[in-house]
Parts: C-alpha cells; sequence; structure tokens
C-alpha cells in the first residue's frame, strides 16, 4: 500500500526514534500534527518591577482591605436589635473581624462609623452606628435585595470555572468579600440560592457547593461576549481570541518577548468553562486557559482585584499551576501588581482602562461610600486633637478608656 509523502516522513521518523533513544523528542512533537497546537516553547518572560501612578492612586481598591473589618463590625451591630453593643461583646473576638489591635481602639479610629457613648451599666463604653453609617447600610440592604439575582450569577460562574463544578464551602467564605456576597448568604440558602445550587458532601468530610448544569448549556466568558460584539469571534472549536492589553508607561519589552507575546496571542482561546484535562501544563496552551482564567476571576470581583496569596487556595479546585502567580508577571499588560498596603495586590487592568468593556460590579459603588465615609473619621479625630491642645474637650472618653482597661485587667487577674 502506498503511503502519502507526509505520512511516510512521519513513519521514518518514528522508525528512527525507537533505533535511537537519544533522538530528539522535540523533534516529534513538531512534525506530528496532533501535538502541533500544544508545542512547547516557553519564553523567559521577566521584567522588573515598575510603578505605575495611575493604579497606585485607585482610592478604593487600597482602601478596600481596610473597609472589610469595618463592615464586618457594622454588621454585627446592625444585627442587634437595640442596634448597639458594649465592647466587652467584641473585645475578644478581633481575629474573627480580622482586626489585629485593640477593638475599642480600632473602632475609635473610626468615629464617622461607630458612635461612642457611656452604657447603661458600670460606666462601660458602648458602640454604635452614627447616622450616616446607618443610611449607607440601608442603601446596601436594598442592593442585596434588588441585586440577588446578580449576585447568584457571580457566584454561579465562580462554581462552574472549578473542575468538578463544586467548590468547599470554605473557599466560597474565603473569597465572598471579593464577590461582593453578604456575610450571611449561604446562610439562607431559601432565599438566596435557587435549583441550580445544591449542597453536597465532599470526600474530606466538608460542605460543598455544587451548580446542576443545564443540558446543552453554554457558558460564555466576559471576553468571549466582547469579541462577538467586535464581530472577532464566532465561538468554532481552536479559535484565538486575544487578550486586551494596556502597557504601563515606560515599560517597554524586548524584542523576544513581543514575538513571543505575539505567537502567544494567535493561540486557540480555552474558556476557563470548558474542559481542561488534555492539556499538557507546560504549554503555552495551558498558560493561555490560566491567563483566560484569571481574567474571567479578576472580571467577577467587586473591585477586580484579589490580593495574590488569595489564590493559594485555589489550585486544586481550579487546575492552577503551583506558580500561578508567575501570570501575573510575565503578562504586565493584562494585570499590575501594586505592593501597597504591605501585601502583594493583581489588579485586571482592562476594567479601570476600558470601562465599558467590564460592567461595574453592583455593590462597587456603596463601597465607595463607605470609604468616603471612613475618611471623614480624620478631619473628626484631628479636630478633637486641636480641642483637647486647647483644653475644650471633656475628659469623658478618656475615662470610659481607663475605666474599661482596669475592668479588663482585673477580668484578666481572676481569670
Amino acid at each position: 500500500m502506498l503511503l502519502d509523502k507526509p505520512y511516510t516522513k512521519t513513519l521514518k521518523i518514528l522508525l528512527y526514534s525507537f533505533k535511537n533513544p537519544v533522538f530528539n523528542s522535540h523533534l516529534v512533537k513538531k512534525t506530528l500534527p496532533f501535538t502541533y497546537t500544544q508545542s512547547c516553547a516557553y519564553v523567559d518572560v521577566y521584567m522588573k518591577w515598575k510603578q505605575d501612578p495611575y493604579f497606585e492612586s485607585i482610592e478604593h481598591i487600597h482602601k478596600s482591605l481596610e473597609l472589610k473589618p469595618i463592615i464586618a463590625l457594622k454588621n454585627f451591630i446592625a444585627r442587634e436589635r437595640s442596634g448597639s453593643i458594649p465592647i466587652s461583646v467584641v473585645s475578644k473576638r478581633g481575629l474573627e473581624f480580622d482586626i489585629h489591635i485593640n477593638v475599642a481602639r480600632f473602632m475609635r479610629q473610626y468615629p464617622s462609623i461607630f458612635e461612642e457613648f457611656t452604657g447603661p451599666l458600670y460606666n462601660l463604653p458602648w458602640f454604635r452606628l452614627t447616622q450616616e453609617a446607618i443610611e449607607i447600610d440601608r442603601e446596601e440592604r436594598r442592593v442585596y435585595e434588588e441585586c440577588r439575582d446578580d449576585l447568584r450569577e457571580g457566584l454561579r460562574r465562580f462554581i462552574l470555572m472549578s473542575r468538578e463544578k463544586v467548590l468547599h464551602l470554605k473557599i466560597i467564605k474565603g473569597l465572598e468579600w471579593y464577590l461582593g456576597l453578604p456575610s450571611d448568604f449561604l446562610e439562607n440558602p431559601e432565599v438566596n440560592l435557587n435549583g441550580s445550587f445544591r449542597f453536597v458532601d465532599m470526600e474530606d468530610g466538608l460542605k460543598g457547593l455544587a451548580v446542576v448544569e443545564s443540558e446543552g448549556e453554554g457558558v460564555l466568558s466576559v471576553l468571549q461576549r466582547n469579541a462577538i460584539k467586535r464581530g472577532v469571534y464566532s465561538g468554532e472549536p481552536n479559535e484565538a481570541i486575544e487578550f486586551p492589553l494596556f502597557p504601563s508607561q515606560g515599560l517597554r519589552l524586548r524584542r523576544k518577548i513581543e514575538d513571543w507575546l505575539i505567537d502567544f496571542q494567535r493561540l486557540p482561546y480555552v474558556s476557563p468553562y470548558e474542559d481542561y484535562s488534555h492539556l499538557d501544563p507546560s504549554t503555552d496552551l495551558a498558560e493561555k486557559r490560566v491567563v483566560g482564567f484569571l481574567h474571567e476571576l479578576l472580571s467577577l470581583f467587586v473591585d477586580h482585584t484579589v490580593e495574590r496569596k488569595r489564590l493559594l487556595c485555589l489550585k486544586k479546585q481550579f487546575g492552577l499551576p503551583q506558580k500561578v502567580h508567575k501570570a501575573f508577571e510575565r503578562h504586565p499588560r493584562m494585570f499590575y501588581l501594586s505592593l501597597k498596603n504591605k501585601t502583594c495586590t493583581a489588579i485586571l487592568k482592562e476594567a479601570f482602562r476600558s470601562k465599558s468593556a467590564i460592567p461595574n460590579h453592583p455593590l462597587l459603588n456603596v463601597r465607595k461610600r463607605y470609604i468616603k465615609l471612613m475618611k471623614q473619621s480624620d478631619r473628626i479625630l484631628k479636630s478633637r486633637r486641636v480641642n483637647n491642645r486647647s483644653g475644650d474637650q471633656p475628659s469623658v472618653v478618656k475615662g470610659l478608656d481607663s475605666d474599661y482597661e482596669e475592668d479588663c485587667r482585673g477580668g484578666a487577674m481572676a481569670d
């Protein structure tokens, strides 16, 4: 039987490789047709980090971590029937609210949100929300009520990107701040979840939340939806989508990296909602799938940012490589890494440079209002310091401090 020339050449290469163990297997990978799209051509993309003043100046990104424990305390107070609490209720629960200093001291740093007054017994300090904080809290609850479907859809997409379409509840709880979910979202499944979700028992004995997919259901990523709108994507298999790139001022790439990036953009787009088990983890195609996953993940978050260390718990469930953080460093035109607040925050550039591409999260404006109110605390504290110097400030707060500290010392000695 006669064979076509390409098949004859491939057969000769295979026969030669069996006779010669030292044969360069990379040549086989390049020749065989079924390995073409996953050929590995790793380029060491390393660039010195360069600060971008634009992303460093976006206030709601860098104030988000400071706001998180404030909202946790605010919610705790708002759930009380009287709308106020004695400091003794939360004084020993700092770690629960992600507060690493004395809780009373922390709350006194934000007088625009937490109002202190003398309690009915033993002259202990009590706290309640200021009127401005109560008004924003009402708006926040209204947003949760009106946008419950959007929040549910964001959670559904997050779970659908996982390997088994199911996630540990602890993973969801760990990222609920970024997803914009209220702290009691999973505690009220009858109200917040619908028939597409179900609780399951995981292998390790923990509870998980799974998504029930409808037959024939296709989930498009934000990149796919935008590419369809621009008329550059039709949804065919192995079709390429180029990632939107936004170079930082003064950040130049070497010629070798530029050439690699052009080839990388031409690779087929692998949706984060597709099966990826067939991909070779050492290939550029697998890297494009990881970058696409990170793009989709950040597009679901309220600020379109995340602390990089938060991704460590996602590796197993989402099939991410051991050094997933390298993806941010290898693609500085897609992501910016900020080193503010003694942490590393990954920022999706497209969300800020092309605002029509990724819609704002419904909770974003509420958080901006909280941050604006939070900043008023600095003026209040400064005014108090000025009044203290002139001797006009009453000494009631100081008295409360000393009384409470004495009470705590007495309690500690008793223990």
